[in-house]
């Protein structure tokens, strides 16, 4: 089959039939008639569709080797540099489509197993691991264009480091038998976005060596498996209107608790199981950081882009350009831009093939990225709030602008430059963004999209070659460095 259009896909998740529940009620019915879920499925149709898009060329498909078909750049082996900047290219094609909005774009989790397969033969010989089910599951989802959501959070019982907490009944899924057929989980997991909404969902346990046998694992099942269920958030949709809800009404992917209540994973399914060592190397092991930062570090940068467009038409429209004081805050935008830019640009300038023959960009400079755009996103969000000042709540609706009362907000609440509506337009979009429900996550999100920001500083700091500058200093000081 190889790349499907948006109907496939809606058709498919349709009759797939997974058990989601939402404000306490189980979701029956076609999914992508949901109010919660009928925006978000529009848009991930609208990304399938430009896979057949005739002005975009060969910018978001490959030609499959093992099947001769057109398949998504997203599942594509990089091998050479060119490889990488032709994924590159696919991506900013998509997060451009959603202004970066949707953290959880196909083309991410697409990266993650075409990482874990590349990287697949680090399992060989390895107890309780099935390297081919990687490659197996990997080949499935390029021939039928799945979609997938993961998780691989615990829920937060107690997060203190030195917690061991126990309960007859398993809080963290966990493996609590196996027979001739597979494993049985029970349990649950966080935080699965756009959990129910995709074909299957990825399922790995967190990096650690404290873990016990029974929660250490990795595998791929559908979303609608037996005694799967997802259970819901409230929606952040804000309403159909796109004038109103600019963001929500397109983008809002929602979150999901993921519970295992007994559920079988077959052995076809099961990458590794019971094998702590595995378990906590094989995410450091394998190019899943590599591709996970270089994807999501793209989609950053299209959404500091779309950032600063709205802010410059901020002030645009309050006729406030020349203070120095909005300069130096839209040159807040500018930097952090330019700076995601160039750390990503150098990645790919510094990739090597790594050990199992595949081109992977050059993680320190990713890692940083990451580090940066938890830190400048609230900002970035702050200025917005700043710049459009008492304007960002003075927001009639679209109805209102129709209404028998248009003609006073026609006349009152006109740009410098701009109609009233053209006005609205503009801070309803800031508004979505920085001050709604939609906007309050996107903040929380992307402050936590790849981890706690004080584990990444760490980890970076643990991994970064600093010795060489350590060398450089004794040397100048003719001291011994032991």
């Amino acid at each position: 089959m190889g790349a499907i259009n948006g109907k496939k896909l809606i058709d498919r998740l349709n009759e797939l039939g997974s058990e989601i529940w939402f404000d306490g009620e189980k979701v029956t019915g076609k999914i992508s008639e949901h109010p919660a879920f009928k925006g978000i499925l529009e848009t991930k149709a609208s990304l399938y569709n430009m896979q057949f898009d005739s002005s975009l060329s060969n910018e978001m498909v490959f030609i499959s080797p093992s099947t001769n078909k057109p398949t998504g750049l997203s599942y594509l082996q990089p091998r050479t540099k060119e490889d990488l900047v032709k994924r590159r290219t696919m991506m900013e094609h998509w997060a451009r489509l959603t202004k970066g909005m949707m953290g959880r774009s196909p083309d991410y989790i697409n990266s993650v197993l075409m990482a874990f397969a590349s990287s697949a033969s680090y399992l060989n010989g390895r107890e309780k691991c099935f390297p081919e089910n990687i490659q197996s599951i990997y080949e499935l989802a390029m021939n039928k264009d799945l979609t997938f959501t993961h998780t691989f959070v615990t829920p937060q019982v107690n997060r203190s480091s030195l917690n061991f907490y126990s309960s007859k009944e398993p809080i963290s899924a966990k493996v609590i038998d196996q027979n001739e057929h597979g494993l049985v989980i029970k349990g649950a997991r966080l935080l699965a976005t756009q959990g129910g909404i995709t074909d299957e969902v990825l399922v790995f346990s967190t990096p650690s060596f404290f873990l016990d046998e029974d929660e250490a694992y990795a595998f791929s099942i559908p979303s609608n498996t037996p005694g799967l269920k997802f259970i819901c958030r409230e929606s952040f949709v804000g309403g159909d209107s796109a004038f109103n809800y600019p963001l929500s009404s397109r983008f809002e992917e929602m979150d999901s608790l993921v519970v295992f209540d007994n559920v079988l994973v077959p052995w076809n399914r099961v990458f590794y199981y019971g094998n702590i060592e595995v378990s906590a190397k094989f995410l450091i092991k394998t190019s899943f950081h590599c591709f996970a930062l270089h994807q999501t570090i793209n989609r950053q940068i299209v959404k500091s882009e779309f950032m600063l467009g709205l802010a410059q038409l901020l002030v645009e429209i309050i006729d406030v350009c020349e203070y120095q004081h909005i300069q130096e805050k839209l040159s807040e935008f500018i930097i952090g831009l330019e700076t995601m830019k160039a750390l990503l640009e150098k990645s790919e300038h510094h990739c090597k093939l790594d050990e199992f023959g595949t081109m992977r960009p050059h993680l320190p400079p990713l890692q940083i990225a990451s580090n940066i755009f938890p830190r400048i996103y609230p900002r970035y969000c702050e200025i917005i709030q700043l710049i459009g000042a008492s304007g960002m709540v003075t927001l009639p609706t679209e109805k209102a602008i129709n209404s028998s009362i248009g003609s006073d907000i026609h006349q009152y609440l006109q740009g410098s430059n701009t109609t009233a509506e053209e006005r609205l337009k503009i801070f309803r979009l800031a508004w979505d963004l920085t001050m709604s429900s939609f906007g309050t996550r996107q903040i929380q999100y992307e402050r936590y999209f790849f981890g706690d920001p004080i584990r990444l500083s760490s980890a970076l700091y643990n991994t970064y070659p600093k010795e060489q500058y350590v060398n450089t200093v004794c040397e100048f000081l003719d001291i011994k460095n032991e």
